[in-house]
């Protein structure tokens, strides 16, 4: 159906695609669970062969498999069924690339449950779920998070270690709050040879960062603190203190306090560097940074998608002399690098 007619008249096509945008969702998480994507890479792809070796029903996976190319992530021709780009490159668990296990964060029951009394949020303000919400004290979410969302955040690990490193080399003590996976600290262990790392996380989250941090042959310099970030004791000082992802979460008020407790915890001429999805001032564009506010929304009480005149502002009120932003290639993220002087 177009979009518009041919008298240039609206259709109610975007409407409809909206409304039924679950059903794409749930037919993607389904071929993930079925691992459908690896088994047509694997070279079943014929209907036959496919759902053998799945153990699915032949119509089952014909509708599925059909309406995957419909949608743009298989091609078909000739009865037989392809990956395109986009699926071989990221669904398909045989590429380095796969960030198909992302399914278990992004559709946790706990983050769609945020949103299922949207009308009555934005009525309040704030979410409808328990408590603060999915940053509640020790919320098993976020050992999921650590597990599912690495490989979606190890391609902006890199980045974030040369930027923060740009102006700093030799022995350093880094703290990483929030740390989760603990990509973004082993990243920087892993660049710069003579940093020691402390990653601060609930203890079942740490356990995941541990985890990596042993892969990457960086565990000799690598601690954990665990404990609430607001609460716990940094100790220090520290020449750089990473807040990845972390303080969208929160009011303007509750990030003051605790980059005034950063700003406390670096020592003389030290740097934080938050990354987050930072919106222009319009608040619509660039679309992903834009619509991460709406998540904010159903998910905690008072946190936002802030601008980096917002971010700024807020690192100058807790001491900081000056900020730099480095929007990431190829990602709606920004870091937001902040300087003790």
């Amino acid at each position: 159906m177009p979009t518009n007619t041919p008298s240039g008249a609206p259709t109610p096509q975007l409407v409809f695609e909206t409304l039924n945008a679950y059903q794409r969702t749930e037919a993607l998480r389904a071929a993930v669970e079925l691992n459908l994507f690896t088994a047509i890479g694997e070279g079943h792809t014929d209907l036959a062969g496919l759902a053998r070796h799945c153990g699915t029903s032949e119509r089952g996976t014909r509708i599925l498999t059909d309406y995957l190319v419909v949608i743009g992530l298989l091609a078909k021709s000739d009865g037989h069924y392809a990956n395109t780009a986009t699926s071989a490159a990221f669904l398909d668990r045989r590429s380095p690339a796969c960030v198909a296990d992302i399914v278990r964060f992004l559709n946790h029951p706990g983050v769609m449950e945020s949103f299922r009394s949207l009308a009555e949020v934005v009525r309040t303000g704030r979410t409808a779920l328990p408590a603060e919400g999915t940053v509640s004290d020790n919320n098993p979410l976020w050992v999921d998070f650590a597990h599912a969302m690495a490989p979606m955040m190890a391609p902006l690990a890199g980045p974030l270690g040369e930027i923060v490193l740009r102006h700093g080399a030799g022995p350093m003590r880094v703290l990483d709050i929030a740390a989760g996976h603990g990509l973004f600290g082993i990243e920087v262990a892993r660049q710069n040879p003579h940093a020691q790392v402390t990653a601060l996380d609930w203890s079942a989250v740490l356990e995941v960062a541990q985890a990596n941090a042993r892969q990457a042959h960086v565990d000799g310099r690598y601690a954990t603190l665990p404990g609430d970030a607001f609460s716990v004791a940094f100790g220090g000082p520290y020449d750089l203190v990473l807040l990845t992802n972390f303080l969208h979460h929160f009011d303007p008020a509750k990030c003051v306090a605790l980059l005034e407790k950063v700003h406390a915890a670096l020592g003389a001429g030290g740097r934080a560097a938050a990354l987050e999805f930072v919106p222009n001032e319009d608040r619509v564009s660039p679309p992903m940074a834009a619509a991460f506010g709406l998540v904010m929304l159903a998910s905690t009480v008072a946190g936002e998608a802030y601008t980096y005149s917002e971010l700024d502002a807020m690192f100058r009120q807790a001491g900081f002399a000056r900020t730099t932003p480095h929007p990431l290639p190829m990602s709606p993220h920004t870091v937001v690098v902040a300087y003790k002087e």
